[in-house]
């Protein structure tokens, strides 16, 4: 039975929890050649698995009009592990977990190397520099890109209505 009060080791404060979710987020939609060139050796050695990679479907909602009634969309295939890295070769003892879209198990398994490697106390500053500022730089300006792109092919439609309105005040003025 489980007591109103319990909290399992090692759980996070809300503030970190919402900073975890972030950078498990970022390292997820990560390209995965770009986590391969940070970490690949810190994913080298005897990982210890808890649940290896396996992948499976998952149902994606939206929203009608962003914000109207949630419905299914459809299902894309998504990769989970999760597993701690090799103490010896990286000095972390935590658990790593991913989620990434796709059946890339090695890219779920550098996302969740990184996981681990982020919720060391004494590794968290550098691998945040290293992995997590540049990749929400990256992401913001790939945003920006595309949203400029997005922008540059926009249509404005006018209704006769609203032409209508605008030319009523030149109509008297003959």
């Amino acid at each position: 039975m489980l007591r109103n009060d319990y909290k399992p080791e090692g759980t996070l404060p809300p503030t970190q929890n919402a900073e975890r979710a972030r950078w498990i987020s970022c390292l997820a939609r990560a390209p995965q050649a770009w986590l391969e060139e940070r970490l690949g050796d810190s994913c080298e050695g005897d990982l210890q698995w808890l649940r290896p990679a396996e992948t499976g479907l998952m149902m994606v909602q939206g929203r009608a009009g962003g914000s109207g009634q949630r419905f299914n969309l459809g299902e894309v295939s998504v990769t989970r592990c999760v597993l701690k890295p090799d103490p010896a070769r990286t000095a972390c003892a935590q658990v790593g977990v991913a989620y990434v879209m796709g059946g890339s198990h090695r890219h779920a398994q550098l996302a969740a190397v990184a996981d681990a490697l982020l919720q060391e106390p004494a590794l968290h500053a550098h691998w945040n520099t290293v992995l997590v500022e540049p990749l929400l730089q990256m992401q913001s300006e790939q945003a920006q890109t595309r949203n400029a792109q997005a922008q540059a092919t926009r249509v404005e439609f006018f209704t006769v209505a609203r032409e209508a309105g605008s030319g009523a005040d030149d109509e008297g003025e003959d």
